[in-house]
C-alpha cells in the first residue's frame, strides 16, 4: 500500500484543473446497460471506483474502452443479470446497475454495497422505489433478487430518515425510463449529479423533467439510444482545492468547474474570512487575514454538502475560537476527528456534531486514513502542520481524487507519494 509524506508550511499558489465527478460518472456508466448502442463517455476521472465500475459492467458482458479521459460502452445483448459480491462490496454506488439491469433483462441479482465507512447507509429507498414501479425483491444470501416481467411507472416518494437519497433517486430513475406510463419522484435528490445523469439519460432518448428539483417525472420510453456525453466537473474536489488554498494561506484558482454547484460552501469560506472570486468557469480563493468560525451543519444539496464536512473541519481546526459542525446525513461520519485530534487539533464529539477550538498549529504525524473524505481531511491538515506527516491507506484517497498529489505539487506542495 502506499501512504504519502507531507511537508507543511507552503502556501499553495497557481492554477489546478478539476476532473470530471467521480459521483456523476458512475451511476452514468450503470445506465449504459439500458442501450444496445454505444455510448461515449468525457471527461471521465480514470480513479479506483472508476475501474471498479469498468470491471462490474465487464463481468457482465459488456465491452468498455478507456482512453485518456473517454471511456466507451457497449453492453450489446448482455445477459449475465449478476453483480459479483467481490466487486459490488467494494464500492457503495455500484449498486446502481441494479436499476438498469432489471430495466433491461427482467431479472436481476446484485450483491448489497460496501464503501466508506462512515455508518450505516441502508439500501431500502432502493428496493422501495424499485417494488413501487413493480419488482419482486428478496433479500437473500447478502444478495438483492429482483424481477419484474415489465415495469409500470408510478408515483414514489423518496424520502428517509436523513433527508432525499442521490443513489436511490439515480436507481429508481433509471428503472423508470424503460417502464410502462408515467413515474413521479417525490422528494427526489438535487443533487447536481442526478441532473447530470437525468440529461444524460435524455440524450438516450429518455423523456425527463424536473432534474434539479425534488419532484422528477419520468414517462417511460420503449427504447433507449446511444449517446456521447461530457461529465461535469467534480464540484467536492473543487470544494477541497479551494479549502486547500484557504487552509495555506495561499492564491488558487480553480479551472474547469461550475461554480454555482459550490454555492454553500463559497458561501462558508467568505463567512469564515476567504477571498473568493467567481468566474464562468472557474473560482479564485485568496486568502490574506486570519480565518474568522464559522459553524455548518450538513443537508442535501443545495445545502452544505457531507463530502466537505471533514475537509472544513479540518480549516476550522486552526481558526481562533469555537466552531460547531454538525453531520445531519451521516451521523457517525468523524472517523477523522481522532486523527486530526493526534496532529494537535481540539476537536470534541458531542452526538450529532463535533466541537472545534481552533488552536495555532498543528504539527505533523502518522495518522491512518478511515475514508474517502476523512482522507482528503488528513492531506488538508498535512499541508499547513509543522514538520513532516504521514497519511497512510491513501487508496481511499486513490477512489474519488485523480492524481491528487500531483495537482498539489503543480501549487508548489511537497507532497510525496511512497510504498508503506
Amino acid at each position: 500500500m502506499d501512504k504519502f509524506v507531507i511537508e507543511g508550511g507552503v502556501a499553495l499558489k497557481g492554477e489546478v484543473k478539476i476532473s470530471g465527478s467521480k459521483n456523476a460518472l458512475l451511476p452514468i456508466l450503470a445506465a449504459t446497460l439500458l442501450t444496445q448502442e454505444k455510448c461515449i463517455i468525457k471527461n471521465a476521472a480514470i480513479l479506483k471506483d472508476t475501474l471498479t465500475m469498468v470491471k462490474i459492467l465487464r463481468s457482465l458482458g459488456v465491452s468498455v474502452n478507456i482512453d485518456n479521459s473517454t471511456i466507451e460502452v457497449k453492453s450489446g445483448s448482455f445477459t449475465k443479470n449478476t453483480a459479483d459480491y467481490r466487486l459490488v462490496s467494494t464500492m457503495r454506488a455500484s449498486f446502481c446497475v441494479l436499476g438498469p439491469i432489471l430495466a433491461r433483462l427482467k431479472s436481476a441479482k446484485v450483491s448489497l454495497p460496501g464503501g466508506c465507512v462512515i455508518g450505516v447507509r441502508p439500501v431500502d429507498l432502493h428496493l422501495k422505489g424499485l417494488r413501487t414501479l413493480g419488482a419482486k425483491i428478496e433479500i437473500k444470501d447478502g444478495y438483492v433478487y429482483a424481477e419484474a416481467k415489465q415495469l409500470r411507472g408510478e408515483r414514489i416518494f423518496l424520502g428517509g430518515s436523513f433527508g432525499s437519497s442521490v443513489l436511490a433517486t439515480d436507481n429508481v430513475m433509471m428503472a423508470a425510463v424503460l417502464a410502462n406510463g408515467t413515474t413521479i419522484i417525490e422528494n427526489a435528490a438535487c443533487e447536481p449529479e442526478v441532473e447530470d445523469l437525468a440529461n444524460f439519460l435524455n440524450k438516450m432518448g429518455a423523456k425527463i423533467k424536473g432534474q434539479g428539483t425534488p419532484t422528477i417525472e419520468i414517462r417511460g420510453v420503449k427504447k433507449l439510444y446511444g449517446a456521447e456525453y461530457e461529465i461535469i466537473p467534480d464540484r467536492i474536489e473543487a470544494g477541497t482545492f479551494a479549502i486547500a488554498a484557504a487552509i495555506t494561506k495561499g492564491h488558487v484558482v480553480i479551472k474547469n468547474i461550475i461554480p454555482e454547484h459550490l454555492g454553500a460552501v463559497l458561501e462558508k469560506l467568505k463567512e469564515a474570512g476567504v477571498l473568493v472570486k467567481k468566474g464562468k468557469d472557474f473560482i479564485e480563493v485568496k486568502r490574506k487575514n486570519s480565518l474568522k468560525p464559522v459553524d455548518i451543519a450538513t443537508l442535501p444539496y443545495p445545502g452544505f454538502p457531507t463530502d466537505m464536512q471533514a475537509q472544513f473541519m479540518t480549516l476550522m481546526s486552526i481558526t481562533p475560537g469555537i466552531s460547531v459542525i454538525t453531520e445531519r446525513i451521516y451521523p457517525e461520519r468523524f472517523m477523522h476527528v481522532a486523527e486530526l485530534n493526534r496532529m494537535g487539533a481540539q476537536i470534541f464529539r458531542e452526538g450529532p456534531s463535533a466541537i472545534v477550538h481552533g488552536v495555532k498549529n498543528l504539527v505533523g504525524a502518522p495518522v491512518m486514513a478511515s475514508d474517502l473524505r476523512a482522507s482528503a481531511a488528513l492531506v488538508l491538515a498535512g499541508l499547513v502542520a509543522k514538520n513532516k506527516t504521514e497519511v497512510f491507506r491513501v487508496y481511499h484517497l486513490d477512489r474519488g481524487y485523480e492524481k491528487l498529489e500531483k495537482k498539489l505539487e503543480i501549487l508548489g506542495a511537497r507532497v510525496f507519494r511512497e510504498k508503506e
